[in-house]
Order: structure tokens, then C-alpha cells, then sequence
């Protein structure tokens, strides 16, 4: 037996010796037993404050000059810039789950920290990897098995969802969080199918500048904001839609081809050649029965007054994003000239609907399958309601994911209090490198709550010292509130049942191949230098002007 592996003997001993928990308890010598702490707590350190629903808001400059006002972790993820491989893994793991579940992405970061942070004092007590990270995955597959057990609570087929969405949306949202619930779990509920399945694109959201988000509403169909251009405001039905990613109009004078005239004569060939291909573009859009026209670009007067001849609805799209939502809505190609589509998009009609000082264009359909509703947001700013926006669509998302499972667990750190319970009941009756894995796993899942406690501004030691005894007598329904601990049940904090269990998994491939990452080795590409001649060498010198020529120029 190779006397440098301690055994499970000397091993609580030496982990006895080493500091116990807390961000920055490791020495300056155990930050360099795993080469991606150092990297992971810094980008746990920029989301740990934005944790709960007493989290804060950071003001972030974008690489673009742009000012974003957010406290949604995916967002300031997608914002930084990072440069360390492992804070890159890490970042595509909590967008991915973003991506899946709509929810779970601080979780996902802050969890990865700490249990890095655990397996650090465990290297350091001299567990070898190899088992710290089978110890790891031991682990969480207890917590995987356990965290069904916890569900005491099930959303009905035919049960108003509100309660079940306000815990989900109140993290993000930082007002009108009871309105805001009630829209989304009304448009939710209105655009079900008859099999009582749900497709997230069937609830769209829209974002208009102005009020306040107590004037939001519910529109029918797809609700957009864009300019209507043209006297064309309405098309009662049969409307067909193209969707153009180019000037309506003439070619931009930025246009790889540039015409070449020497005289006027030519200006004027030129100018009537144009116009005779615009007019004849937008006869044959009429010809294919196309009556609305999505732009994302310039409109040409004189191109819309053609449209207005031929009853063609134009409407200025704000950005690129729109443009590739409504072509995934329609099923519709985006078209780089103005030509018709080869299969246009089609709904029943597109009018325009007056919000205060702004407007929107709605498109209707008659049937399932397509957009029912729209939850319209007003705001004051755009930073406010960006925030809306991201709770809006996390309720969307949890609500679907609750017509996949409707079971529901505990929120507010209770779930992860009874896991860190089950594990370290556990870990205490186990032997070998299982039983410090167990319970360092267990110190990481309290940590989550006590960075709610110290969010909500609350003596964390006094709140986990309570929920601690709590959950020993088997209560596990005791999490975080704003001013102490709460029934979880009482209070109505849920979390579903399958984001939890997703961002578990998420963590888990993170940090079993964290562990065992030993060194991190970047290539690039090195600069050249001059090469140093002796000075009795017989090679021929170069001037300055031919060394750095390139041959394939001359």
C-alpha cells in the first residue's frame, strides 16, 4: 500500500486540522491543489449578491458601451468577458440550464463554488482525486434519489397556476410581482391545448416604453413592437406574410456592386432602371398575394407608395431578434432581397393596437398551434423592463416544465437544508472516503441558504442555527424568509421539481471534471523573434524593406 494515500483513519484526523467551511478559509497554499477555484470563486463572487429574492442589481457596460440594469445571472453571464477556460465550462453549464429550465442558474454557480472550495479541503487532507470524485458522484446520486421525496406538493390539471408561478417569478421581478404572476398564469392557462399540453411559444411576450408595469395586458395573437409605415394599418383576412432582412426599396448605397455613370444621361438611365425594378418587386409580391411586409431596414418613400398602391401592409421590425422570432413563428424564410417567399407566412389578421403613447401590431390566428396571447409590458425604463421580460419568461418556462411534472418542492433553501441533512446523516455511518465526500457535499448545499440569509440582510449564523434545528426533528419545510425563517408551505415558496433536479446534474458534470483537471496548459501563438547572427557569420543580411516583404505580393 503506497504510504502516501492516507487511510480512512488518518483521514478524519487530518481533515480535523484544516479549516471547515467559508469562502476564503483555504490558505494561500490550498488554492493551487485545483487550478480552477481561483477562477469559479471569482465568478461566484459577482453573482452571489443577485442570489433570492432579495438579491441586487448590478449595472453592467456592456463590450458595446451599452448600460443593462439586471439582477438575472444569466444575463450577467452572458455579459462578461471571461478569459479562464474553467469559468468558461462553468458559464456554458448555467446557460445551458437558463436555456432548459428558465430558472437555477445562480444555483448552479454558487453550488459549483462551493463544492470546488470542499474539494479543496478534502485534497488537502490527502483524499487522492480519483476518489474524491467517486465519492462526489456517490453523492449526488443520493441527492438525486432524495430530492423526489421532498415533493409534497402537485399542481392540478385544472388549477389555477398562480401560486405555483409567484416563487419562480418573484426572484426576477422587482414590483407588481402579484400582476405580473396573474397575466402570465392567465395566458398559460388560455393557451393550453385541448389535450392539456403546452408549448412555451404559444405565450409570446412584448415590451413597450411607457407607464408603468401595472398597465401590462394581455393581447390575442402575437403582439409586436414595430412602426406601421404607409396608410395600410389593417388586414381583416387572409393576411400572408414575407419577412425581408433588407432595405424596402433600393439597393444600399453600401452595396457590394456600385454603378459606374460618367454622364447625367446615365444618373437618369440609371435612376428610371431602378425605379421600373422596385415597382416591378413589388408587383410580383402582389401577384403572390403577399399583403404584409416585415422589414428590418430602410423603407424608400417611394418603394411604400408602390406597397400602398398594391395593399401591402408595411411594418418596420425593431431588431434582428424580432425578425427571427416571427420567422420561426410563421415558419417563413427571412429573404435578403425583396422577393416573394417561396412559402409565405399566413394568419388570419394584422392590425394595430394603441398602448398609451406607443403602439403595437397584432397578428391573429384561428386554430392551436400558433401564439394565443401576448403579455404586453410597460415600463418606464428599459432596464426595468428588461427584468420583467426575464421574470415573465421564467414563469412561461416553469410553467411548462409543470406540465412535464407537476410535482413541486420546497424553495426559500429548504430543499437544500434537507438534502445537506439526509447526506451528512448519511455520510456520518459511512466508511472510507464516501463518508468526508458526504459530508463536505452537505456543508456546500447549506451554503446556498445562508447566502439567502445574508441577501435578505439577516445574522446568518442565528437563521441556519434555527433552520439546522428545525430540519434535525424532521421539519424540512423551513427555509429563508425576509425576516427570518418561514413555512415554506405556509408562505407558498415552491420550486419545481424538475429544474432542481437539473441544475443538480449540471453541477455534478461540472465538478467531477473540475476535480480532476490537473493543470491548465494555453496554446497561442508566440511572437517571432529576430534571429541573433554571430558576427563571423557569412549569411547573407537583409535590409529592413525586403525582410518582412511578402513574396506572393510582388
Amino acid at each position: 500500500m503506497d504510504s502516501r494515500v492516507p487511510s480512512a483513519l488518518v483521514l478524519p484526523q487530518r481533515l480535523e486540522q484544516s479549516p471547515r467551511e467559508g469562502p476564503g478559509s483555504l490558505g494561500e497554499e490550498g488554492q493551487h491543489l485545483l487550478s480552477s477555484t481561483a477562477a469559479v470563486q471569482a465568478l461566484a463572487s459577482v453573482i452571489r449578491p443577485c442570489y433570492g429574492p432579495h438579491g441586487r442589481q448590478k449595472l453592467l457596460v456592456t463590450t458595446k458601451g451599452e448600460t443593462v440594469c439586471t439582477g438575472h445571472a444569466a444575463a450577467i453571464l452572458r455579459a462578461l468577458e471571461l478569459e479562464h477556460p474553467a469559468a468558461w465550462l462553468l458559464r456554458e453549464a448555467a446557460q445551458t440550464q437558463a436555456e432548459n429550465s428558465g430558472d437555477g442558474t445562480s444555483f448552479v454557480v454558487l453550488l459549483t463554488e462551493a463544492l470546488l472550495q470542499q474539494a479543496e479541503h478534502l485534497l488537502k487532507a490527502g483524499l487522492p482525486r480519483p476518489q474524491l470524485r467517486e465519492a462526489y458522484a456517490t453523492a449526488t446520486a443520493e441527492a438525486l434519489t432524495t430530492l423526489p421525496t421532498l415533493a409534497i406538493r402537485s399542481l392540478g390539471p385544472l388549477e389555477d397556476p398562480s401560486w405555483a408561478l409567484y416563487s419562480v417569478m418573484n426572484t426576477h421581478a422587482l414590483s407588481h410581482t402579484d400582476y405580473l404572476t396573474k397575466l402570465v398564469a392567465h395566458a398559460c392557462w388560455a393557451a393550453r391545448e385541448k389535450d392539456g399540453n403546452f408549448r412555451a411559444e404559444q405565450v409570446g411576450v412584448c415590451t413597450l416604453q411607457g407607464g408603468t408595469l401595472g398597465d401590462s395586458c394581455l393581447l390575442p395573437g402575437l403582439a409586436m413592437s414595430g412602426k406601421l409605415c404607409g396608410q395600410m394599418t389593417v388586414v381583416l383576412s387572409g393576411a400572408r406574410v414575407a419577412l425581408f432582412v433588407c432595405p424596402f426599396g433600393p439597393a444600399s448605397s453600401n452595396a457590394l456592386a456600385t454603378a459606374r455613370l460618367s454622364s447625367s444621361a446615365d444618373l437618369a438611365k440609371f435612376r428610371k432602371g431602378s425605379e421600373q425594378l422596385i415597382e416591378k418587386q413589388v408587383a410580383q409580391l402582389a401577384a403572390m398575394d403577399i399583403n404584409v411586409a416585415v422589414v428590418w431596414g430602410e423603407i424608400d418613400e417611394n418603394s411604400l407608395t408602390l406597397a400602398d398602391k398594391h395593399c401591402i401592409m408595411v411594418i418596420q421590425a425593431r431588431s434582428r431578434a424580432q425578425m427571427a422570432y416571427l420567422s420561426k413563428v410563421f415558419d417563413t424564410p427571412l429573404q435578403l432581397r425583396l422577393l416573394p417567399p417561396q412559402k409565405p407566412g399566413r394568419c388570419q389578421r394584422v392590425y394595430r393596437q394603441e398602448l398609451g403613447e406607443d403602439v403595437a401590431v397584432v397578428f391573429e390566428w384561428e386554430g392551436t398551434g400558433t401564439p394565443a396571447l401576448t403579455v404586453v409590458l410597460r415600463g418606464a425604463t428599459p432596464q426595468g423592463l428588461r427584468g420583467a421580460e426575464q421574470a415573465v419568461y421564467h414563469g412561461i418556462d416553469a410553467y411548462f416544465q409543470l406540465c412535464q411534472d407537476p410535482r413541486l418542492i420546497p424553495g426559500a433553501g429548504a430543499t437544500e437544508m434537507a438534502l445537506a441533512k439526509m447526506l451528512s446523516d448519511k455520510g456520518s455511518k459511512l466508511d472510507g472516503p464516501n463518508s468526508p465526500a458526504f459530508l463536505a457535499f452537505a456543508r456546500a448545499l447549506r451554503s446556498l441558504p445562508k447566502t439567502l440569509a445574508e441577501n435578505a440582510g439577516l445574522v446568518a449564523s442565528d437563521v441556519m442555527a434555527e433552520m439546522s434545528g428545525a430540519h434535525q426533528v424532521g421539519n424540512f419545510l423551513i427555509g429563508v424568509g425576509a425576516e427570518g425563517t418561514i413555512n415554506v408551505a405556509q408562505e407558498g415558496v415552491w420550486d419545481t421539481l424538475t429544474a432542481k433536479a437539473q441544475a443538480l446534474q449540471a453541477v455534478a458534470e461540472v465538478v467531477l471534471q473540475l476535480v480532476m483537471v490537473n493543470e491548465i496548459v494555453v496554446a497561442k501563438n508566440s511572437p517571432t523573434y529576430p534571429q541573433v547572427l554571430p558576427p563571423d557569420s557569412k549569411t547573407k543580411k537583409h535590409s529592413p524593406s525586403m525582410k518582412n516583404k511578402n513574396p506572393w505580393n510582388e
